[in-house]
């Protein structure tokens, strides 16, 4: 016997409700964080390769409007206006300035992130959940039937495991699209940091 989404919803019982909001949220989660990573440009070297020699020159004005010009998707570009508009202002300020708005543009990455890892781990415990409320239903009718089969306890136990395939279905999907949006993130926040240092490094020693 073939059976639908529907028929496995309705055999699913009450679990399948929160499961199908946890389904649309991990859904929803993705879509919104793909686009995200799709229409911000995660380079941090197009923008240094402009600013370095400018910076060298002594040309912070230069620098500042090469940073203005650049497009908006850029997510470097507010990180190293912040730095380079604090140039004279000393190492200590110029780092501070740097990983303060560093922290701001990746925590802008990382919004919805730590939703999708609850959602991994709550869906498959509603799934045992419903397993276990499942089973207890299938073992009740086994207990007032008059005729027991095998027929009988294998369609409970077919019907109780439903919700477990379904939270385990989840789970996977919203940990491994965590883990990818988490892999993307990590090499940027590597990128800048080793890009800030460069950056800073050439500033300090125009400075001189």
């Amino acid at each position: 016997m073939q059976l639908t989404l529907l028929d496995l919803f309705e055999l699913g019982g009450w679990a399948m409700w929160p499961l199908v909001v946890f389904s649309v949220a991990t859904a929803a989660l993705l879509i919104e964080r793909g686009l995200v990573l799709l229409v911000k440009d995660l380079r941090v070297d197009r923008l240094g390769k402009t600013l370095v020699p400018l910076i060298r020159e002594g040309n912070i004005a230069g620098a500042l409007e090469a940073c203005d010009s650049s497009p908006e998707k850029l997510l470097v570009r507010p990180i190293y206006r912040a730095a380079i508009s604090v140039c004279t202002m000393g190492e200590s300020r110029i780092e501070r300035t740097f990983e303060s708005a560093s922290g701001r543009q990746i925590h802008t990455l990382e919004r919805g992130l730590d939703l999708l890892v609850a959602l991994g781990s709550i869906a498959p415990i509603t799934g045992f959940l419903g397993t276990v409320s499942g089973m207890i239903s299938a073992f009740n009718s086994i207990a007032t039937a008059a005729d027991v089969n095998a027929q009988l306890v294998a369609g409970g136990i077919f019907e109780a495991l439903i919700t477990t395939a379904f939270g385990l279905a989840i789970a996977i999907v919203a940990i491994t699209g965590y883990n990818l949006f988490a892999h993307f993130i990590d090499r940027f926040a590597a990128d800048i940091e080793e890009a800030g240092n460069e950056l800073i490094t050439v500033i300090l020693s125009s400075a001189q």
